[in-house]
């Protein structure tokens, strides 16, 4: 996502300063729960022009070195406007026509000449023309050397291109304007941070936190600081007082995970590393949202529908991404953004339609084909998701969820030998990607590997005390397995009863292994009861086919024979 609400009015953001931009996702949730990361994963909107080398601030008080030469004077030419809409393409138009020509610029009061040229340079600079962007906002900052906002909109500029040396001389320029702005002291200090100089970045964040106590971005800047200084104990303190403010805030897992590793905490920094997210907590930024709505462009009404995700208001952001459509109809990430809100409304049909039409006008479009793939496996049609998954392969190969969602229905389509791979190159890039982990096991049980199956799952268990579901399948495991040399009624039990433990609503599944582990040590009437507890759950919740595949095993216990099927084939998790 773009930007999620982090509370306090700041911004929970993946991209550099720029709205409209997506990093790679994380590994997708397992597989019976779809959300927006498997919808949005690897999604992206255009990135602006690319820039030359950086230049310097000419005939200013900040600059790192002197321009060979004067640059062009504001609005002298019209960029290409060839490659934006036609609605931005007016707009710039109509906004430069109505610029004074340089000379008549000269006559008129410094004021409203810097307004004039500012404007237009904000205009191209929301529009992604930076180049053009540039003289105009240099030229305001020279008229108007009080108004912060030109100082501002260059230093960022300078940010965007990567030119740090400049981008922090004119954030320093505007905290000489405006001493006490806490987002321009994040900013400052976010980009001491990028040039590994942490001892100069630690008192911006902190003066921004004393102006700000509420604030989750400063305290998060001085967490980055005091990892980079190797302080983990302050970092981890500051990481854990934000999710105690937030607990909605992921991009705090991955810094925290790093500071519990760095005190020698394993299980804390497994925990937290598990939920990274790639993102990161920046403040509220005015200048820059007034900025994003100076054009009315399909990317505005884009932004506001992911807002709107971000708030789960779906129909909200249905019409927005719309709206944006009506003004860009060939904008593939827009219209798969549409499909994605669609999901969320249930609406699969509507959803696939928008996904299908994204991949026959941008047949490239990696992201359409994956979430295509994806409702495909959710609606158990994994022969058709495999095929729109190698298709995505194609388009971005090297794609972990890709690949993990190759394994997974390659696995439930009767091919688990050919999931193996995908799953291999999963845990080769990931080793602890837990989805991969439990479906490589499932995959072995599949092809009756039950010695291997055994030996992977106790390995995963002991590496994840937490995760419950590798110890309940290998309790299953030792229960019914046919390899008698793998049974073990005993530890079966003493699993069952410790995953019980620590599941406040044991599920079906865990009753029907409970039921398994007590035939197996010859307990057949508890087995039998406890099955006919489960097949009355199963009917009150209208399961007809989990209560026809329980009153097999019932008739077993019945009879008083064990289970020897840990998994019937249509019941593989």
């Amino acid at each position: 996502m773009d930007h999620a609400r982090a509370g306090n009015g700041e911004f929970l953001m993946p991209g550099r300063w720029r709205s409209g931009a997506e990093g790679p996702a994380a590994m997708p949730p397992p597989v019976a729960i779809l959300g927006l990361a498997a919808l949005l994963a690897g999604c992206s909107a255009p990135n602006g022009p690319a820039s030359g080398d950086s230049q310097a601030p000419v005939d200013m008080a900040v600059g790192t070195q002197a321009a060979a030469a004067a640059p062009a004077s504001c609005g002298e030419a019209l960029p290409d406007l060839g490659r934006v809409g036609e609605s931005v393409r007016t707009q710039v138009r109509d906004r430069h026509a109505a610029l004074p020509p340089r000379d008549e610029r000269a006559g008129l009061p410094q004021e409203l000449a810097a307004e004039a040229v500012g404007v237009m340079g904000m205009m191209f600079m929301a529009a992604w023309f930076t180049d053009e962007a540039e003289p105009c906002l240099r030229e305001a900052a020279a008229l108007a050397p009080d108004d912060v906002r030109w100082p501002y909109y260059l230093a960022q500029l300078y940010r965007d291109r990567g030119a740090l040396d400049e981008s922090a001389a004119f954030f320093e320029q505007v905290l000489r304007i405006q001493p006490e702005d806490p987002t321009t002291l994040f900013w400052l200090g976010d980009i001491r941070l990028e040039q590994g100089r942490p001892d100069e970045a630690e008192p911006l964040f902190a003066q921004a936190l004393a102006l700000f106590p509420s604030s989750l971005s400063a305290r998060y800047g001085l967490a980055r600081t005091a990892l980079l200084e190797e302080d983990f104990r302050r970092a981890a303190d500051l990481l854990e007082e934000i999710l105690a403010r937030n607990p909605e805030i992921g991009a705090v897992h991955y810094p925290l995970g790093m500071a519990y590793r760095g005190l020698g905490d394993d299980a804390k920094a497994e925990e937290h590393l598990r939920q990274r997210e790639n993102a990161e907590i920046r403040p509220a930024d005015p200048l820059m949202a007034a900025l994003d709505s100076l054009l009315t462009t399909a990317g505005t009404y884009e932004n506001s529908g992911l807002e709107s995700l971000d708030r789960q208001e779906w129909p909200v952001a249905i019409a927005q991404f719309r709206q944006g459509l009506e003004l860009d109809p060939d904008d593939p990430g827009l219209r798969h953004r549409l499909g994605t809100a669609l999901f969320m409304t249930g609406d699969l049909d509507g959803a696939m339609a928008e996904f299908q039409r994204v991949v026959r006008t941008t047949p490239d479009y990696f992201p359409s084909h994956y979430s295509i793939g994806v409702l495909l496996q959710e609606t158990g049609r994994h022969a058709e998701a495999v095929a729109r998954f190698r298709t995505a392969l194609r388009h971005r190969p090297g794609d972990d969820a890709v690949h993990l969602r190759m394994a997974i229905s390659l696995r439930r389509a009767g091919d688990p030998e050919s999931s193996l791979s995908y799953y291999e190159l999963v845990l080769r890039t990931n080793p602890d990607a837990l989805e991969a982990r439990f479906g490589y096991a499932m995959a072995l049980v599949q092809l009756g590997r039950y010695r291997e199956a055994h030996d992977r799952l106790a390995t995963a268990m002991d590496a994840f005390p937490r995760e419950t579901s590798f110890a309940h399948a290998l309790a299953r495991l030792l229960a019914a397995a046919p390899d008698p040399t793998i049974r073990n009624g005993r530890r079966a039990m003493t699993l069952v009863e410790q995953v019980m433990d620590a599941e406040p609503e044991p599920t079906l599944d865990l009753g029907e292994t409970m039921a398994m582990t007590l035939a197996e040590v010859g307990r057949f009437g508890e087995a039998a009861e406890v099955q006919r507890a489960l097949i009355g759950a199963a009917e009150l919740a209208r399961l007809p086919d989990v209560v026809r595949r329980l009153r097999v095993n019932l008739q077993r216990y019945e009879r008083g024979e064990p289970c020897r099927t840990p998994w019937p084939a249509d019941a593989m998790p």
